[in-house]
This record gives structure tokens, sequence and C-alpha cells, in this order.
């Protein structure tokens, strides 16, 4: 297991009221309504962030929007690299905040 998909599992671990799962066959956080807040694709975290968070996120350097298929942009993804693997817990927890306010 790369440290990247250990620190994944180490956030999935801590992080409270969440489960993972599976998002375009990749690993995934689900929020307790179902909806996804992060997951784990290829050595990245992929957080869903509004606002500030967003923000933040998008500032780091590597980090983009997460475009799973050339020119197709996921709206609200943000991919973030593993230099920032410090930072995906928070990343994380906001995520689970917005996701949360989600309706189904």
């Amino acid at each position: 297991m790369s440290p990247a998909e250990t620190r994944y599992h180490q956030i999935a671990a801590e992080l409270p009221d969440s489960t993972e799962s599976k998002m375009f066959g990749a690993k995934c956080l689900k929020a307790p309504n179902g909806k996804a807040l992060a997951l784990f694709w290829r050595e990245y975290m992929v957080f869903k962030l509004t606002g500030d968070a967003a923000a933040d996120a998008l500032s780091l350097d590597g980090a983009q929007m997460f475009t799973p298929m050339e020119g197709r942009p996921m709206n609200g993804w943000i991919q973030v690299p593993f230099d920032y693997a410090e930072r995906w817990k928070g990343f994380a927890e906001e995520a689970l905040t917005y996701v949360r306010e989600i309706k189904k």
C-alpha cells in the first residue's frame, strides 16, 4: 500500500460518520446521507468543496479541478496532491460538513 493510500485509510478511520465505499471504481468516503465527500484517485485525494475551502484547496501548488475524463471537469470536486497530505483530513472534514447539507 502506498503512503498516499495509507493516509486515505487513516482519514477514513478518523472521520466520524463517514463510511468507505466506491465511486467511479475508486475508493471513496460517504456521508450518512449517502453523498460522496472524498475519493482516493491515482495517489491524490479529491474533495467535494465549496466557498473558502474550495478556494483554499485550489490555491495549493498542483491542486486542480478534478477531471477524470479529458475536458470534463467535475464541478466542485478538487484534486489535491500527496504533497499536501497533512491537509487532507481538514479538507475531508470541510467536505463532510458541506455534503451533509445536500438533500437527496
